[in-house]
């Protein structure tokens, strides 16, 4: 019998690195894969995907620090120090040469962390996430970063804010305990603190441009062709840098993972398969 992906997602958690993570995880399998939360989500923005993606490996989940349920380190919210403690995550599940989907914030920190530890990572699979030098994003990520300071958004209750994230999910409505979940994970000053991640954009994001041609690792970057947060301009960008990069364009706005859920699977298990040495476009 095959489990829904709502029954399939049994979040757990455990301290790694001083910090409570929450995780989900499937079956043993040959293969393993660290899956990473996309903002403002959690874990549960793998539920269209979740059974798929077991059916290919061993997955563990995880709400990075400060973001979906996991405890918060100021220290660990940009982009290089979250690449670090991916590392630790990969070590503290003892996931050998595990494939990595960071789909949204995980996109640099994934780079980074593949930079960081040179063949730990079998692939990539990344995009949706802020990495074009200069900075370009749009609509109200754009306002986040750029913002002076963060205490008007002290202001603002951060349910309003998912729920206007949520609304611009085309065709996926999230499951009542997915929508629940989002709700609850940003609660009195969580989302305007992991606010503080994307904020470090502009000073990181030259950093790791300066490290893409250094990074072997195979990369699929899946972008959505009318994502207007964050433009396909920033998977392009990434791809003309990567020695091992492939860009997947697929006919959706920014949620990829979840309004194109069965493509997004698709391309994610290809790549595992036979992701190595590959380079190009896809359509």
């Amino acid at each position: 019998m095959t489990l829904t992906a709502q029954s399939a997602i049994r979040p757990q958690f455990r301290t790694i690195d001083g910090l409570s993570i929450r995780f989900a995880e499937s079956e043993p399998h040959t293969a393993d894969a660290l899956l990473l939360n996309p903002w403002p989500e959690s874990i549960f923005a793998y539920e269209p995907t979740w059974s798929r993606l077991a059916e290919h490996a061993h997955l563990v989940a995880v709400d990075l620090p400060g973001f979906g349920h996991s405890e918060r380190r100021d220290s660990l919210l940009s982009p290089k120090t979250m690449g670090e403690f991916i590392v630790r995550l990969a070590d503290a599940f003892e996931l050998e040469k595990p494939h990595v989907v960071g789909p949204d914030i995980g996109t640099s920190a994934a780079l980074f962390a593949a930079s960081i530890a040179p063949g730990r990572f079998g692939t990539l699979v990344i995009g949706s996430g802020g990495s074009a030098v200069p900075v370009q994003l749009g609509g109200v990520l754009r306002e986040w970063v750029e913002a002076p300071d963060l205490e008007p958004y002290r202001h603002v209750d951060p349910r309003q804010v998912i729920e206007a994230a949520m609304s611009s999910l085309e065709r996926y409505t999230p499951s009542a305990e997915a929508r629940e979940d989002y709700l609850a994970a940003y609660l009195g000053d969580r989302f305007v603190e992991s606010m503080r991640y994307v904020r470090t954009y502009p000073e990181q994001l030259p950093v790791l441009r300066d490290l893409l041609p250094k990074i072997q690792t195979p990369v699929l970057v899946i972008t959505g062709r009318r994502d207007t947060f964050v433009p396909p301009v920033n998977a392009e960008f990434l791809v003309a840098r990567l020695p091992h990069g492939k860009l997947a364009v697929i006919d959706a706005a920014h949620f990829t993972w979840e309004d194109a859920a069965e493509e997004y699977a698709a391309l994610t298990t290809s790549w595992w398969d036979g992701a190595s040495g590959r380079s190009g476009t896809t359509t």
